[in-house]
This record gives C-alpha cells, sequence and structure tokens, in this order.
C-alpha cells in the first residue's frame, strides 16, 4: 500500500505527524511531498518538517492507494494552490481511490480540487460554510466520516482516530485493531 502525504508551509504538524507515524506503524509505504519549492515546510506551529521529496518531483502517474491532505492555516490555503496536487486529487478520486482530509483541508483544499458537491464531510468548525458553499453535505456530529472513497476529519484532536481509520479501510480491521492497540489507544473497538 501507498499514501501520498503532502505538506505545505503552514500544515498543522499535530496532523502531519500523526498521520505519518500511524500509516508507517501499520506497514504502508508514506510519501511526505512538500509542494513548496524546498523539502523543509514550516508547519502551524513552526515545527520544521523534512519532506521526502517535492510533489512536483514525482511522476504524475506514480500511483498511490490513499491521499490524505493534513489541514492548518495557512497550510490548507497553500496546499490549494497547488495545480498539481489538485489534479492529483481529481485523478484519485475519478479511479475511486481513497482520497482523505483532516481540519481545514476538506473544505480549503478538497473544495478547490472540486470534489465535494453531494458529498457528506466534516471538517474543522468553522470551515463548514466554505464546506457547504462547495456543495458538500455537513456531518458535525461525528469526528471520523466516511462518503464512499472520500474520508474526512474534524481537527487536531480527531487524527488519531482519523489516522486509525485510513489503516482500517487500507489495510482491514485486524492490523488497525493491532496498530491501536500497540499504541494503547481505546475507543471501544479495541478489547483491552
Amino acid at each position: 500500500m501507498n499514501a501520498l502525504i503532502p505538506i505545505a508551509n503552514g500544515s498543522e504538524e499535530l496532523e502531519v505527524i500523526t498521520l505519518v507515524n500511524v500509516l508507517r506503524r501499520a506497514g504502508i509505504n508514506v510519501t511526505l511531498a512538500s509542494t513548496g519549492p524546498e523539502r523543509n515546510v514550516r508547519c502551524a506551529r513552526s515545527t520544521v518538517i523534512e519532506a521526502d521529496c517535492l510533489l512536483g518531483k514525482l511522476a504524475i502517474n506514480h500511483p498511490f492507494d490513499l491521499i490524505a491532505v493534513p489541514g492548518g492555516m495557512p497550510g490548507a490555503a497553500n496546499l490549494a494552490t497547488s495545480l498539481g496536487l489538485l489534479h492529483r486529487i481529481q485523478q484519485q478520486d475519478r479511479a475511486g481511490k481513497w482520497v482523505a482530509a483532516i481540519c481545514a483541508a476538506p473544505a480549503v483544499v478538497l473544495g478547490a480540487a472540486g470534489v465535494t458537491a453531494g458529498r457528506v464531510m466534516t471538517g474543522y468548525p468553522g470551515f463548514g460554510p466554505l464546506l457547504v458553499q462547495s456543495g458538500a453535505l455537513i456531518n458535525n456530529t461525528d469526528d471520523v466520516v466516511v462518503d464512499g472513497n472520500l474520508i474526512t476529519s474534524r481537527g487536531p484532536a480527531t487524527a488519531l482516530p482519523f489516522a486509525l481509520t485510513l489503516v482500517e479501510l487500507l489495510c482491514g480491521k485486524p492490523i488497525r485493531d493491532d496498530v491501536a492497540a500497540a499504541m494503547l489507544y481505546q475507543d471501544g473497538s479495541v478489547s483491552s
């Protein structure tokens, strides 16, 4: 399994690191790609993360089973300016492959990619009006929402259940449960 996590200056580091860590624990090959001109990215809380590569250097037809977009501002806005990323998200969605976003990214990035109309989604509460404007149907109740091949989540505090949901969808519930148990995470679906 291969996953792409795009990042830009201003991305929410808690979401970035949680996604990378949990997916790699499940044995998923994660490519952390900067959409900017440099591999070093200064995140929303000033943490500097070195990406594996520049998104622009990846072959456009490089296959990914999942594209997972972190939020944070101005990170999501910076990601939304990457035409290469938006094109990848559109291709991924058209192919019925997994597309995921958290926090501001569902509204800002997936909205810019044009993959939200008629989809049930969640995101950071302040971005609800932008989601509605992009044609999405809002679920403000659940921390993680799955609608077909689209998975969305609310914000930094929901990053761990979001990442575990992605593991379950890509690798199955037994691997998800093993990863959760190894991290001592309990949410009612992992026996103690």
